[in-house]
């Protein structure tokens, strides 16, 4: 599977976005219940902020997956590690599927790290997923992950997690 991405449009992709971020399998994306409009809102933001970036990401040129690149020094984890150069923060999302393929999710978070570990100034990718949300604790794991403590963030409680460029291009060789 060869995956593509492209900057995310709040204004195109809104309604498109809604559905993906609403559904029962995104509860952990935290907006069940959020309008269009509210999406809209929430990515235009993104858009306009220098250190956050959301993209679609594409199989055969249909969106896939959202993925979201931040710098974790200034969005989302300031003052709860001690950020390093060449850190990135990620977070993903599959689109929901009508017929589940197996693998596919594994193929999306290979396919997302890869994307981020293209830029050379990317050292390390760091996440902090909501500490119940095991499913996405294991394929972290599967693509070179590793845990290092819980976290408090005003809205979850999280696990940190890194992934140097070393360790993902063990795990997806293994």
């Amino acid at each position: 599977m060869t995956f593509t991405f492209r900057p995310l449009n709040p204004a195109q992709d809104a309604e498109l976005l809604h559905a993906w971020v609403t559904h029962p399998k995104a509860a952990f994306w935290m907006m069940r219940d959020a309008s269009v409009a509210d999406v809209e809102r929430a990515y235009g933001e993104i858009a306009a902020d220098e250190h956050h970036h959301a993209l679609l990401g594409l199989l055969d040129e249909a969106p896939v997956l959202l993925l979201e690149r931040y710098d974790p020094a200034r969005r989302e984890l300031v003052g709860l590690y001690e950020a390093e150069p060449g850190d990135v923060g990620m977070h993903f999302l599959v689109a929901p599927a009508v017929t589940p393929v197996h693998g596919f999710t594994r193929a999306v978070i290979t396919a997302v790290m890869a994307h981020l570990f293209a830029d050379p100034a990317t050292a390390r990718v760091v996440v902090e997923p909501d500490v119940r949300n095991t499913a996405v604790h294991a394929l972290n794991e599967a693509v070179g992950f590793v845990p290092e403590r819980e976290i408090r963030k005003p809205e979850k409680k999280a696990l940190l997690s890194f992934c140097t460029r070393e360790q993902f291009e063990k795990a997806v060789s293994a």
